[in-house]
Protein backbone atom coordinates (compact mmCIF):
# COMPACT_ATOMS: atom_id res chain seq x y z
CA UNK A 1 0.00 0.00 0.00
CA UNK A 2 3.05 2.26 0.06
CA UNK A 3 4.25 4.72 2.70
CA UNK A 4 1.90 6.50 5.06
CA UNK A 5 1.32 10.08 4.02
CA UNK A 6 0.04 13.07 5.90
CA UNK A 7 -1.67 15.16 3.28
CA UNK A 8 -2.70 18.71 3.90
CA UNK A 9 -6.10 19.97 2.95
CA UNK A 10 -7.89 23.22 2.37
CA UNK A 11 -11.32 23.95 3.78
CA UNK A 12 -13.75 25.19 1.16
CA UNK A 13 -17.34 26.38 1.17
CA UNK A 14 -20.11 26.67 -1.35
CA UNK A 15 -23.70 27.88 -1.29
CA UNK A 16 -26.72 25.66 -1.79
CA UNK A 17 -29.70 26.61 -3.94
CA UNK A 18 -31.57 27.58 -0.75
CA UNK A 19 -28.75 29.72 0.62
CA UNK A 20 -26.92 27.40 3.04
CA UNK A 21 -23.17 27.70 3.47
CA UNK A 22 -21.82 24.17 3.04
CA UNK A 23 -18.36 22.80 3.73
CA UNK A 24 -15.89 20.49 2.00
CA UNK A 25 -12.26 19.48 2.45
CA UNK A 26 -10.01 19.58 -0.59
CA UNK A 27 -6.88 17.43 -0.54
CA UNK A 28 -5.16 18.80 -3.62
CA UNK A 29 -3.21 16.83 -6.19
CA UNK A 30 -4.00 14.42 -8.97
CA UNK A 31 -3.03 16.59 -11.92
CA UNK A 32 -4.50 15.12 -15.07
CA UNK A 33 -6.73 12.72 -13.16
CA UNK A 34 -10.41 13.07 -12.30
CA UNK A 35 -10.87 14.09 -8.65
CA UNK A 36 -12.35 11.66 -6.14
CA UNK A 37 -15.48 13.04 -4.46
CA UNK A 38 -16.31 11.37 -1.15
CA UNK A 39 -19.84 11.38 0.26
CA UNK A 40 -20.40 10.28 3.88
CA UNK A 41 -23.13 8.33 5.62
CA UNK A 42 -26.23 9.64 7.35
CA UNK A 43 -24.70 10.96 10.58
CA UNK A 44 -21.13 11.29 9.36
CA UNK A 45 -18.84 14.02 8.06
CA UNK A 46 -15.61 14.72 6.17
CA UNK A 47 -13.44 13.23 8.91
CA UNK A 48 -14.49 9.74 7.81
CA UNK A 49 -12.29 10.09 4.72
CA UNK A 50 -9.04 11.15 6.39
CA UNK A 51 -7.60 7.65 5.97
CA UNK A 52 -8.57 7.47 2.30
CA UNK A 53 -6.97 10.86 1.69
CA UNK A 54 -3.83 9.90 3.61
CA UNK A 55 -3.38 6.89 1.36
CA UNK A 56 -4.31 8.36 -2.03
CA UNK A 57 -3.34 12.05 -1.89
CA UNK A 58 -1.49 13.75 -3.55
CA UNK A 59 -1.55 11.19 -6.36
CA UNK A 60 -5.28 11.85 -6.46
CA UNK A 61 -7.23 14.96 -5.56
CA UNK A 62 -9.71 14.07 -2.80
CA UNK A 63 -12.73 16.29 -2.17
CA UNK A 64 -14.61 15.20 0.96
CA UNK A 65 -18.14 16.61 0.99
CA UNK A 66 -20.03 17.54 4.15
CA UNK A 67 -23.78 17.32 3.62
CA UNK A 68 -26.04 20.02 5.07
CA UNK A 69 -26.59 19.62 8.79
CA UNK A 70 -23.26 17.90 9.43
CA UNK A 71 -19.93 19.14 10.71
CA UNK A 72 -19.12 22.64 9.48
CA UNK A 73 -21.99 22.74 6.97
CA UNK A 74 -24.93 24.92 7.96
CA UNK A 75 -28.02 23.36 9.44
CA UNK A 76 -31.11 23.47 7.25
CA UNK A 77 -33.99 25.76 8.13
CA UNK A 78 -36.42 23.14 6.84
CA UNK A 79 -35.63 19.68 8.28
CA UNK A 80 -37.61 18.03 5.49
CA UNK A 81 -34.80 19.08 3.14
CA UNK A 82 -32.63 16.41 4.77
CA UNK A 83 -33.33 13.94 1.95
CA UNK A 84 -31.16 12.38 -0.80
CA UNK A 85 -32.60 14.46 -3.63
CA UNK A 86 -31.64 17.68 -1.82
CA UNK A 87 -28.15 16.37 -1.05
CA UNK A 88 -27.78 15.59 -4.75
CA UNK A 89 -28.79 19.14 -5.64
CA UNK A 90 -26.26 20.46 -3.14
CA UNK A 91 -23.52 18.38 -4.77
CA UNK A 92 -24.58 19.60 -8.21
CA UNK A 93 -24.00 23.15 -6.96
CA UNK A 94 -20.55 22.16 -5.68
CA UNK A 95 -19.61 20.58 -9.01
CA UNK A 96 -20.55 23.82 -10.74
CA UNK A 97 -18.62 25.87 -8.16
CA UNK A 98 -15.44 23.79 -8.57
CA UNK A 99 -15.93 23.38 -12.34
CA UNK A 100 -15.69 19.60 -12.05
CA UNK A 101 -17.11 17.85 -15.10
CA UNK A 102 -15.79 14.32 -14.47
CA UNK A 103 -15.06 12.59 -11.16
CA UNK A 104 -14.82 9.33 -9.24
CA UNK A 105 -17.63 9.03 -6.68
CA UNK A 106 -17.05 7.31 -3.34
CA UNK A 107 -20.27 7.02 -1.35
CA UNK A 108 -20.76 5.37 2.02
CA UNK A 109 -24.35 4.37 2.84
CA UNK A 110 -26.38 7.58 2.27
CA UNK A 111 -23.46 8.83 0.18
CA UNK A 112 -23.88 5.83 -2.10
CA UNK A 113 -27.54 6.69 -2.64
CA UNK A 114 -26.47 10.21 -3.60
CA UNK A 115 -23.90 8.69 -5.95
CA UNK A 116 -26.59 6.68 -7.75
CA UNK A 117 -28.79 9.77 -8.06
CA UNK A 118 -25.88 11.76 -9.51
CA UNK A 119 -25.23 8.99 -12.04
CA UNK A 120 -28.88 8.95 -13.07
CA UNK A 121 -28.66 12.70 -13.60
CA UNK A 122 -25.62 12.48 -15.87
CA UNK A 123 -23.63 9.25 -16.09
CA UNK A 124 -21.00 10.60 -18.50
CA UNK A 125 -19.40 12.62 -15.70
CA UNK A 126 -18.91 9.53 -13.51
CA UNK A 127 -15.45 8.13 -14.23
CA UNK A 128 -15.92 5.37 -11.66
CA UNK A 129 -17.79 4.72 -8.44
CA UNK A 130 -17.45 2.99 -5.09
CA UNK A 131 -20.70 2.10 -3.33
CA UNK A 132 -19.91 1.33 0.32
CA UNK A 133 -22.38 -1.02 1.98
CA UNK A 134 -25.40 0.35 0.18
CA UNK A 135 -27.48 -0.48 -2.83
CA UNK A 136 -30.86 -0.01 -4.46
CA UNK A 137 -32.38 -2.48 -2.00
CA UNK A 138 -31.91 -1.79 1.73
CA UNK A 139 -32.58 -4.31 4.48
CA UNK A 140 -35.56 -3.11 6.61
CA UNK A 141 -33.97 -4.54 9.77
CA UNK A 142 -30.89 -2.36 9.37
CA UNK A 143 -32.96 0.72 8.58
CA UNK A 144 -35.00 0.15 11.71
CA UNK A 145 -31.81 -0.16 13.77
CA UNK A 146 -30.60 3.18 12.45
CA UNK A 147 -33.95 4.79 13.23
CA UNK A 148 -33.55 3.77 16.88
CA UNK A 149 -30.52 5.99 17.41
CA UNK A 150 -30.35 8.72 14.77
CA UNK A 151 -31.44 12.10 16.08
CA UNK A 152 -31.06 11.19 19.75
CA UNK A 153 -28.80 13.79 21.28
CA UNK A 154 -26.10 12.79 23.71
CA UNK A 155 -23.06 14.39 25.28
CA UNK A 156 -20.05 13.19 27.25
CA UNK A 157 -17.61 14.87 29.65
CA UNK A 158 -14.48 13.19 28.21
CA UNK A 159 -13.37 11.47 25.03
CA UNK A 160 -13.06 8.20 26.93
CA UNK A 161 -16.73 8.44 27.88
CA UNK A 162 -17.60 9.11 24.24
CA UNK A 163 -15.48 6.18 23.08
CA UNK A 164 -17.25 3.89 25.54
CA UNK A 165 -20.65 5.02 24.22
CA UNK A 166 -19.55 4.39 20.64
CA UNK A 167 -18.30 0.92 21.63
CA UNK A 168 -21.56 0.07 23.37
CA UNK A 169 -23.53 1.06 20.27
CA UNK A 170 -21.23 -0.47 17.65
CA UNK A 171 -19.40 -3.34 19.28
CA UNK A 172 -21.10 -5.90 17.05
CA UNK A 173 -20.36 -3.83 13.94
CA UNK A 174 -16.60 -3.71 14.55
CA UNK A 175 -15.87 -6.68 16.83
CA UNK A 176 -12.13 -6.42 16.27
CA UNK A 177 -11.80 -2.83 17.49
CA UNK A 178 -9.63 -1.90 20.49
CA UNK A 179 -9.74 1.27 22.61
CA UNK A 180 -7.62 3.28 20.16
CA UNK A 181 -10.08 2.48 17.37
CA UNK A 182 -13.09 3.50 19.47
CA UNK A 183 -11.40 6.78 20.40
CA UNK A 184 -10.71 7.45 16.73
CA UNK A 185 -14.32 6.72 15.82
CA UNK A 186 -15.58 8.96 18.63
CA UNK A 187 -13.48 11.84 17.32
CA UNK A 188 -15.01 11.41 13.89
CA UNK A 189 -18.56 11.31 15.25
CA UNK A 190 -18.39 13.94 18.00
CA UNK A 191 -17.06 17.46 18.49
CA UNK A 192 -16.17 19.59 21.50
CA UNK A 193 -18.71 22.41 21.91
CA UNK A 194 -18.25 25.85 23.45
CA UNK A 195 -19.48 24.59 26.83
CA UNK A 196 -16.74 21.97 26.95
CA UNK A 197 -19.09 19.08 26.25
CA UNK A 198 -18.44 16.40 23.68
CA UNK A 199 -21.53 16.27 21.46
CA UNK A 200 -22.63 14.57 18.25
CA UNK A 201 -21.54 16.57 15.21
CA UNK A 202 -24.82 16.77 13.30
CA UNK A 203 -28.24 18.37 13.41
CA UNK A 204 -30.58 16.11 15.35
CA UNK A 205 -33.35 17.11 12.93
CA UNK A 206 -31.81 15.00 10.14
CA UNK A 207 -33.85 12.18 11.69
CA UNK A 208 -37.22 13.76 10.92
CA UNK A 209 -37.56 12.76 7.24
CA UNK A 210 -35.62 9.53 7.80
CA UNK A 211 -38.30 8.36 10.21
CA UNK A 212 -40.88 8.55 7.42
CA UNK A 213 -41.04 5.04 5.87
CA UNK A 214 -39.56 4.78 2.34
CA UNK A 215 -38.16 8.33 2.59
CA UNK A 216 -34.54 7.21 2.89
CA UNK A 217 -34.10 6.89 -0.89
CA UNK A 218 -35.70 7.75 -4.19
CA UNK A 219 -38.19 5.42 -5.89
CA UNK A 220 -36.86 2.62 -8.12
CA UNK A 221 -33.21 2.83 -7.13
CA UNK A 222 -32.42 -0.15 -9.38
CA UNK A 223 -33.09 2.12 -12.34
CA UNK A 224 -30.69 4.66 -10.80
CA UNK A 225 -28.02 1.97 -10.41
CA UNK A 226 -28.38 1.07 -14.08
CA UNK A 227 -26.84 4.44 -14.97
CA UNK A 228 -23.52 3.03 -13.71
CA UNK A 229 -23.71 -0.12 -15.83
CA UNK A 230 -20.56 -0.74 -17.84
CA UNK A 231 -18.48 1.68 -15.77
CA UNK A 232 -15.71 0.79 -13.30
CA UNK A 233 -17.65 0.20 -10.06
CA UNK A 234 -16.61 -1.28 -6.75
CA UNK A 235 -19.35 -2.52 -4.44
CA UNK A 236 -18.11 -2.86 -0.85
CA UNK A 237 -20.07 -4.93 1.64
CA UNK A 238 -19.47 -5.59 5.31
CA UNK A 239 -19.74 -9.31 5.94
CA UNK A 240 -21.95 -8.59 8.97
CA UNK A 241 -23.97 -5.84 7.26
CA UNK A 242 -27.65 -5.49 8.14
CA UNK A 243 -28.16 -2.90 5.39
CA UNK A 244 -26.81 -4.54 2.22
CA UNK A 245 -27.57 -8.26 1.92
CA UNK A 246 -25.28 -10.67 0.12
CA UNK A 247 -28.04 -11.39 -2.39
CA UNK A 248 -28.54 -7.69 -3.16
CA UNK A 249 -24.77 -7.14 -3.54
CA UNK A 250 -24.46 -10.09 -5.92
CA UNK A 251 -27.40 -8.82 -7.95
CA UNK A 252 -25.82 -5.35 -8.17
CA UNK A 253 -22.54 -6.68 -9.56
CA UNK A 254 -24.32 -8.93 -12.05
CA UNK A 255 -26.45 -6.03 -13.22
CA UNK A 256 -23.52 -3.60 -13.50
CA UNK A 257 -21.50 -5.83 -15.82
CA UNK A 258 -18.00 -7.24 -16.04
CA UNK A 259 -16.27 -4.02 -14.98
CA UNK A 260 -17.89 -4.18 -11.54
CA UNK A 261 -16.32 -5.90 -8.54
CA UNK A 262 -17.58 -6.91 -5.11
CA UNK A 263 -15.26 -6.62 -2.10
CA UNK A 264 -16.55 -8.13 1.13
CA UNK A 265 -15.00 -7.20 4.47
CA UNK A 266 -15.38 -10.13 6.87
CA UNK A 267 -16.34 -9.50 10.50
CA UNK A 268 -17.42 -5.91 9.84
CA UNK A 269 -20.98 -4.62 9.80
CA UNK A 270 -22.43 -1.40 8.45
CA UNK A 271 -20.26 0.14 7.24
CA UNK A 272 -16.62 -0.62 6.36
CA UNK A 273 -14.26 2.33 6.88
CA UNK A 274 -12.61 1.87 3.43
CA UNK A 275 -9.26 1.56 5.22
CA UNK A 276 -9.41 -2.23 5.48
CA UNK A 277 -6.64 -3.88 3.38
CA UNK A 278 -9.13 -5.81 1.21
CA UNK A 279 -10.96 -2.59 0.37
CA UNK A 280 -7.77 -0.61 -0.21
CA UNK A 281 -6.50 -3.16 -2.74
CA UNK A 282 -9.89 -3.31 -4.48
CA UNK A 283 -10.03 0.49 -4.56
CA UNK A 284 -6.60 0.55 -6.20
CA UNK A 285 -7.93 -1.80 -8.89
CA UNK A 286 -10.94 0.48 -9.38
CA UNK A 287 -8.74 3.55 -9.79
CA UNK A 288 -6.48 1.68 -12.22
CA UNK A 289 -9.56 0.95 -14.35
CA UNK A 290 -10.46 4.65 -14.18
CA UNK A 291 -7.02 5.65 -15.45
CA UNK A 292 -7.43 3.26 -18.40
CA UNK A 293 -10.97 4.47 -19.10
CA UNK A 294 -11.29 6.26 -22.47
CA UNK A 295 -12.55 9.79 -22.06
CA UNK A 296 -15.32 10.69 -24.48
CA UNK A 297 -16.11 14.22 -25.49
Amino acid sequence: MGPTRNPGFEDGHWTSHDGLRLHYRDYGGGAGRPPILCFPGLTRNVRDFEGVARRLSPDWRIVAVEFRGRGESAYARDPMSYVPLTYMQDVEALLAELKIDRFVAVGTSLGGIVTMLLAAGGADRIAGALLNDVGPELDPAGLQRIRTYVGKNSWHPTWLHAARAVWEANGDVYPGYVLEDWLGMAKRLYRLNSAGRIVLDYDMKIAEPFRVPANEAAPDMWAMLDALAGKPVLVVRGGRSDILSQAAADRMVARLGDRAELATVPDVGHAPTLEEPAVAHAMDRLLDKVLREPVTA
